[in-house]
């Protein structure tokens, strides 16, 4: 099976789905994000297959963030400030055959095995 996973090598909950994609025997494409980010359409279409809205995918620790869902922002809105600046964007995204998801936690990533 193949998997991509969009990556941050600081994050552990990354670091444990990782593993478990490493354990599956997946054939693995590792995309660390916050040097080189989806495109704003791979992004929307992520989230669409993962059925969840692009706010879903926000990584709400994040003082941007946060500005973004007390302003209620739109999709769009969410989208374009996730790609001006990635760190915005929840992780780890992971796709595979059986679809996309935002792995947290980790073990969520064993359904798209």
């Amino acid at each position: 099976m193949k998997a991509t996973i969009w990556h941050n090598p600081k994050c552990g909950t990354s670091r444990k789905t990782l593993a478990i994609l490493e354990e599956s025997g997946a054939d693995i494409t590792i995309v660390e994000y916050l040097k080189t980010p989806p495109s704003r359409a791979k992004l929307a279409a992520l989230y669409a297959r993962a059925g969840i809205a692009p706010r879903d995918g926000l990584r709400t620790k994040e003082d941007a963030a946060k500005a973004l869902i007390a302003a209620s922002a739109s999709d769009d809105a969410v989208l374009d400030a996730m790609i001006a600046d990635p760190i915005l964007i929840e992780r780890p995204l992971v796709e595979t055959d059986k679809g996309a998801a935002l792995c947290r936690p980790q073990d969520k990533v064993r359904d798209l095995l």
